[in-house]
């Protein structure tokens, strides 16, 4: 994982400029970048984040509709988590302040122990932690659904992130940025803050492209 990170940092550093003002696209588990213009007819059959339905603390059904023009960063957690979710969480809590007051940027995490993470213990975990409900889902349901998404959209597996047991192999610290049209612009390591202020950069320059 964090190799990968460091191949991304040196690409985008010997892109230059022009790199700076655009972000690549992702289309499989090695998270090899593909610099398309958002006009490339490429796009048209290009891996995209597909229909989903869980449900967050507060008990709310949440879909891809949710996230639909909107930009959003997605992670894999579990509440007990004593290792590194907690700094994932503060890196994330970054982002939720950074786009305090924009509508238009959203978290979702969705907890790889969902028959323990009921709604109740994710609303009790995200009042403890300070999470804002209306800009971050914390989001659980039928397992198999989560793993499916996570292994096919996301493209988490054993190879994302530390080794893990194989019923947690989800547990990782990657961040994935997800922009308005579904398509994945990024993987970020949220155990690094140097990384998670590449995120929120990234993101501003989303923001920025979809006003040119």
């Amino acid at each position: 994982m964090k190799a990968k990170l460091l191949v991304c940092l040196i690409l985008f550093c010997s892109l230059g400029v022009n790199a700076a003002q655009k972000l690549p696209y992702y289309n499989e588990q090695s998270f090899t970048p593909q610099w398309l213009t958002e006009d490339s007819p490429e796009l048209e059959n290009f891996h995209k984040i597909p229909s989903f339905s869980f449900i967050n603390q507060n008990g709310k059904k949440v879909t891809d509709e949710t996230f639909e023009d909107k930009i959003y960063v997605a992670g894999f957690f579990f509440s007990t988590c004593p290792g590194i979710c907690p700094t994932v969480r503060s890196q994330l809590i970054k982002v939720q302040e950074s786009f305090a007051d924009d509508d238009n940027v959203l978290i979702a995490q969705h907890s790889i122990r969902p028959s323990n993470d009921t709604q109740e213990v994710l609303q009790a975990y995200a009042l403890k932690n300070k999470i804002n409900h209306q800009k971050w889902h914390l989001l659980t349901g039928d397992k198999k659904a989560i793993y499916e998404l996570a292994k096919t959209a996301y493209f988490a597996s054993e190879d994302l992130g530390n080794a893990q047991k194989a019923n947690d192999f989800l547990h990782t610290e990657s961040l994935l940025l997800i922009d308005k049209n579904k398509h994945i612009r990024g993987i970020y390591n949220g155990l690094n803050s140097g990384s998670v202020d590449y995120l929120i950069k990234d993101i501003k320059v989303l923001k920025a492209n979809l006003k040119q």
